[in-house]
């Protein structure tokens, strides 16, 4: 990895209080819904993001929500954490996805739409392990941003932009200009800032599965093939579905519960586009 990005990910700042007031209350088995609600009020950032996100017809709620609470209570404490959490890091971070092609609310979109993708895929195979993976796709691709501050920094943004334009290997752009992929850099962003280590080695091994240590090989699997299908040059598009369906495939997934899940999500963005 490049001297400047490990500077980069040992110079990041500690997470926000009230990222660790969330986090405090989703660890404590005591607490519930309004504990949690109680603590996001506080931030008006995280409790406009939670209600937009809520407001998404991804999301299928049915009727307009008005307030964090009834919010917090249809999305769970998990969900509800991912966002808050999404959310902030990409405010501490200072999104600047210009290499990459994309604009920072365009990115935001993408990152939510791998973990609403997750959450329909993998809650018809696991709730337990979706939750787990909800989270990871949610946050899997924060690395791209280190990464494209690093591009700019060596003027190489133009090149590295164009290279990701015409790419079907995004992680292959990225090792041939900083050493590393976009997930490697994730994972180190969340050792630094603490994260349990299963979370972090699934992240790690997002963009090489294969290599992944057995315990966490199936959840860096189901990332990989998430990216797979809403990779950030061209998400959702014919060969990146092709694309996925045959990983999932080849890994011994019933691929026909991941087409269904995909083809929902391009009816409900294709309705939203309409309107």
């Amino acid at each position: 990895m490049k001297s400047s990005i490990i500077e980069s990910i040992k110079s990041l700042p500690p997470l926000s209080k009230t990222i660790a007031d969330i986090d405090r209350v989703f660890a404590d088995k005591e607490a519930g819904v309004a504990d949690l609600t109680k603590v996001i009020e506080h931030d008006p950032m995280i409790v406009a993001n939670i209600l937009k996100t809520a407001n998404s017809p991804l999301y299928g709620f049915g009727r307009e929500i008005k307030n964090v609470g009834q919010a917090v209570s249809l999305f769970g404490m998990s969900m509800t954490r991912t966002i808050a959490l999404g959310n902030a890091l990409r405010k501490l971070l200072n999104v600047d996805m210009q290499p990459y092609g994309i604009t920072s609310d365009r990115f935001a979109e993408i990152s939510s739409l791998q973990a609403t993708l997750m959450n329909r895929w993998y809650g018809k195979i696991d709730r337990k392990k979706a939750e787990k993976l909800y989270l990871a796709a949610f946050l899997q691709e924060t690395g791209k941003i280190l990464i494209a501050s690093d591009v700019i920094k060596e003027d190489e943004d133009v090149s590295f932009k164009s290279e990701i334009e015409m790419s079907g290997n995004l992680a292959q752009v990225e090792k041939s200009y900083v050493g590393v992929t976009s997930a490697e850099v994730t994972a180190e962003v969340f050792e630094h800032w603490g994260f349990d280590k299963e979370f972090v080695e699934m992240i790690r091994f997002a963009d090489d599965p294969a290599s992944a240590p057995e315990e966490v090989q199936e959840y860096a699997m189901a990332l990989h093939i998430v990216k797979t299908v809403l990779p950030i040059n061209k998400p959702l598009s014919d060969q990146a579905i092709n694309f996925a369906l045959r990983k999932a495939k080849d890994a011994g997934y019933k691929h026909e519960l991941l087409e269904d899940a995909i083809d929902d999500m391009i009816d409900i963005i294709e309705e939203e586009e309409e309107q």
